[in-house]
């Protein structure tokens, strides 16, 4: 007993001797950047950036770090010796490109606004009324007002309601956008190979079994980078025993 204890002391005090507190200031064009998320993908360990953009966390040389924020690209170093001796890391993170993978582009049928069978009865309605109207009025008197025109509010309605249906049909046929999709558009192929250390031909396989797993789905609900790192980093560790 007394020796398991002595051996856990030991690894415990080897992983202190090598691990340190990296300090670090996260910017954008020389501004502060609050709540990034600051993940070392090595150690699965988590921390965030304050409202001056500092923060610190635990890693040691050639661990992983990620930097996620909203509104930023991902970032991602290799802890060197030369960073570890700095008491400042400096990151800087470059604004995001307009969200593409956010947009379902889908085949829009295309709305025709010309003459329907039902808009020319409208107006066939309206012209007749029209010159019925016509028809009672004394002859050689024109007071120079449009009596009785097309009912615009008739057809607008009219118009408005196949609109309406049109953009209904759209939304439904729109397609839900796949796990692996989110996970390719929110992490580049250097993070398979280099983070997850995937050969290229073996990540569309792990995104598959990604895709099988129920809770995939639950995060396709509600996606955001750091919900799809966590799940991508605990896929991984199952992907290497099988």
């Amino acid at each position: 007993m007394k020796e398991k204890l002595l051996v856990a002391l030991f690894i415990v005090c080897f992983q202190i001797s090598f691990s340190q507190t990296i300090k670090g200031k996260v910017l954008f064009n020389n501004y502060a950047i609050s709540n990034v998320e600051v993940v070392n993908a090595t150690q699965k360990l988590v921390a965030k950036s304050d409202s001056n953009g500092d923060f610190s966390i635990a890693a040691k040389t050639k661990d992983i770090l990620v930097f996620l924020s909203k509104d930023h690209e991902l970032q991602q170093i290799t802890i060197s010796e030369k960073m570890s001796k700095n008491k400042v890391l400096v990151i800087e993170l470059a604004l995001k490109a307009e969200e593409l993978s956010e947009v379902l582009i889908t085949n829009t049928p295309k709305i025709t606004l010309a003459a329907t069978p039902e808009i020319e009865q409208i107006m066939r309605d309206e012209i007749e009324a029209g010159r019925a109207d016509k028809s009672l009025k004394p002859p050689m008197i024109d007071d120079l007002k449009i009596n009785k025109g097309l009912n615009l509010i008739r057809i607008g309605g009219f118009l408005a309601g196949l609109l309406k249906k049109e953009k209904g049909d759209i939304e439904k046929d729109s397609p839900q956008a796949s796990f692996t999709t989110i996970a390719k558009n929110s992490f580049e192929q250097k993070f398979f190979t280099e983070t997850l250390k995937l050969k290229p031909d073996q990540i569309d396989l792990f995104l598959q079994l990604c895709e099988n797993d129920p809770k995939a789905n639950t995060i396709l609900q509600d996606p955001n980078e750091l919900a799809v790192l966590e799940f991508l980093l605990l896929k991984n560790a199952e992907f290497k025993k099988l």
